[in-house]
């Protein structure tokens, strides 16, 4: 394959992933510091919050029903036109958002309507993840599996910064009233263009050589999950549980403490919008480090090294995590998300090695968007009301407990051949 078409494989698996997260992101930004107040009855604040996070972990409902329907297609059907399919979809749900009436126009209705487009947010993403990872890695050169692999988790560092520096300058430039009433529908407006790019690199990819060689030898699989499930179990559990640690580290590090942060330690939303936007650039480091370390010692060693680092980052909340003390703040975060490059950056290669290439879609797909449920779709809700049961510190546990989780995954398939 020559060297440009390499450029745009990689080019395409990384901006369909970017795309994706940033929606993903200004959702997650906005159900943190506007939608509270905006969808749902002002009646509790507190328990506004709850419903606001509550809509965010519907998504993470829908990507494993996502993962199954575009890791049914992606098996049978091919790549390609799967990843047009699942960016079309996410990008249409992002941009519909943006026209949603509020609570106070139109009742209950408004975070119902919420809920639906959320939901077609996380389906898209659930097919999205799986084959922006199978286009790196099934074109990747020998000595390069992990490398290539850690173009689609670079989208989240890459969408993270576009959504939450959207915010960012759209506070600059609002008051509060003005940002409350009409700013926050911007960045999902401009979703529309960030779409049509990833649409127009994505139209000029060819088919994987793994699934083209897959088709040569058998026909495709009728029922790919049906296969997956009866043949590939072990590999689709220990796959599951051991992602759990990268979203529950990712999701507690910004959703949760963007919430936090602004409420309970009284930060100024624009400042630690901030420091979350400084400390992201230390994942975008970790999933480079983390990748390339994987290529030289196994994707499985590095993961380890991930997994192990997330307890102590969660012991070290309660002290990091203070009033007043912005550097503080940004050390924790800058640690955490180091080292959430490295249980994320290698899963871009891990993942696809569990499974062969005639399921390796729907093994991806269903693996990553269970783990999804488990350590990242009730994760704010889960941090919200373990602060109020008892404080910082059982957040700071249940993060640990993720990590210890993760290293079982890893251990059920420990010597594992490569699919």
């Amino acid at each position: 394959m020559a060297q440009a078409s390499h450029r745009r494989i990689l080019f395409a698996s990384l901006v369909g992933t970017a795309v994706e997260f940033y929606d993903f992101y200004i959702y997650a930004t906005a159900a943190a510091l506007v939608f509270p107040a905006l969808f749902f009855p002002a009646n509790n604040p507190e328990v506004q919050v709850v419903l606001s996070y509550a809509t965010f972990s519907v998504a993470f409902f829908a990507r494993p029903l996502g993962g199954l329907v575009f890791g049914h297609f992606g098996d049978r059907m091919g790549r390609k036109s799967t990843l047009v399919a699942s960016l079309m979809l996410m990008g249409l749900s992002t941009l519909l958002i943006a026209f949603l009436p509020t609570y106070a126009m139109v009742g209950i209705v408004a975070p119902l309507l919420l809920c639906l487009l959320r939901f077609g947010q996380g389906l898209g993403l659930g097919g999205e993840w799986g084959g922006a990872s199978l286009l790196a890695v099934e074109n990747a050169p020998p000595g390069w599996f992990y490398r290539y692999g850690a173009f689609p988790p670079m989208g989240a560092p890459v969408g993270f910064i576009a959504a939450n520096g959207f915010f960012l300058l759209l506070g600059m430039f609002l008051d509060d009233a003005q940002f409350r009433e009409w700013g926050w529908r911007i960045p999902f407006l401009a979703s529309a263009l960030l779409v049509v790019i990833g649409l127009w690199v994505r139209l000029k990819i060819t088919e994987t050589p793994d699934f083209r060689e897959a088709m040569e030898k058998a026909p495709p699989p009728r029922v790919p999950v049906g296969e997956l499930l009866s043949k590939h179990f072990l590999p689709t559990f220990a796959g599951t549980i051991g992602a759990v640690a990268c979203f529950a580290l990712f999701y507690i590090s910004t959703v949760f403490v963007i919430g936090y942060g602004t409420k309970a330690l009284g930060y100024d939303r624009e400042l630690f919008l901030a420091v979350e936007l400084g400390a992201i650039l230390f994942m975008a480091l970790g999933i480079l480090a983390a990748s390339h370390y994987a290529d030289k010692a196994g994707g499985g060693a590095i993961l380890f090294f991930g997994f192990v680092a997330t307890i102590p980052v969660g012991l070290l909340m309660t002290m990091l995590l203070v009033p007043g003390s912005l550097i503080s703040v940004f050390l924790w975060l800058a640690v955490g998300l180091f080292v959430m490059g490295f249980v994320y950056g290698p899963l871009g290669g891990w993942l696809p090695s569990l499974f062969p290439a005639r399921v390796r879609y729907t093994g991806v797909s269903v693996t990553f968007n269970l783990a999804g449920i488990i350590g990242g779709g009730m994760t704010p809700l889960i941090a919200e009301a373990l602060v109020k049961q008892g404080g910082l510190g059982l957040v700071g546990y249940y993060l640990a407990g993720a990590g210890v989780l993760s290293m079982l995954g890893l251990a059920l398939v420990r010597g594992r051949q490569p699919a």
